[in-house]
């Protein structure tokens, strides 16, 4: 989930005016995520999955290699018939494993596929703590920091609605020490700007302590 979970709340306007009048908050997916135990369990379970599938294809080339290694100790002994259905047959297992890799690795692939079903409760569950916190606060638009998507050049940790995110979650316990350890440079001299080039304006070690009201 680097590239987050892309959530983009927006309420209709027209012009700058109009969006300057509306309320905006921002959370970092990422950070969530990494928090939530259902998270971690379904990375350990896409990992179960690739390792079993690698394993597959592995045996398919192992399974090749045997083959063509007794081909290469038999060769002076076969017919040019018996050469040929040799060969047709090494040919037909190199395929064969080409097509079962793209099926599981290439684009939009099992994995892929294992990768959504795994992950869509666990985005589902953000985004429904996401709704209940932009109603409570009354806020026309969250936009998600981790996404690559939303380009944050200026984040004002005042907007930042993250660790109300968290504790919608259940999740302010692991936040705690990483909350405290920011709060005193938060509050004595916050910064000014917080510029990222790349778009993403992320902060892996640190968190903001809860300002907006």
């Amino acid at each position: 989930m680097k590239k987050g979970l892309i959530f983009v709340t927006l309420l209709s306007f027209s012009a700058l005016g109009s969006l300057q009048a509306q309320k905006i908050g921002y959370v970092d997916s990422e950070f969530i995520t990494s928090k939530m135990p259902a998270y971690q369990k379904a990375l350990t379970e896409i990992d179960k999955f690739a390792e079993k599938w690698s394993k597959d294809i592995q045996d398919k080339y192992s399974e090749i290699d045997k083959l063509q290694k007794t081909y290469q100790a038999e060769e002076i002994l076969l017919t040019e018939d018996m050469k040929r259905d040799r060969l047709r047959i090494i040919s037909d297992k190199e395929r064969e494993a080409r097509e079962y890799n793209n099926k599981v690795f290439g684009y939009e692939g099992l994995l892929f596929e294992k990768k959504k079903d795994l992950m869509k409760p666990v985005t589902e569950t953000v985004i429904r703590a996401i709704d209940k916190v932009a109603a409570q606060k009354r806020l026309d638009m969250v936009l998600d920091k981790a996404s690559e998507g939303v380009v944050l050049l200026f984040t004002n940790p005042k907007h930042d609605y993250t660790d109300y995110v968290m504790e919608e979650l259940g999740l302010t316990a692991d936040q705690k020490a990483k909350t405290t350890a920011t709060s005193e440079s938060v509050s004595t001299n916050p910064p000014e700007k917080e510029l990222n080039p790349a778009g993403n304006s992320k902060s892996n070690t640190s968190k903001p302590t809860k300002q907006p009201k």
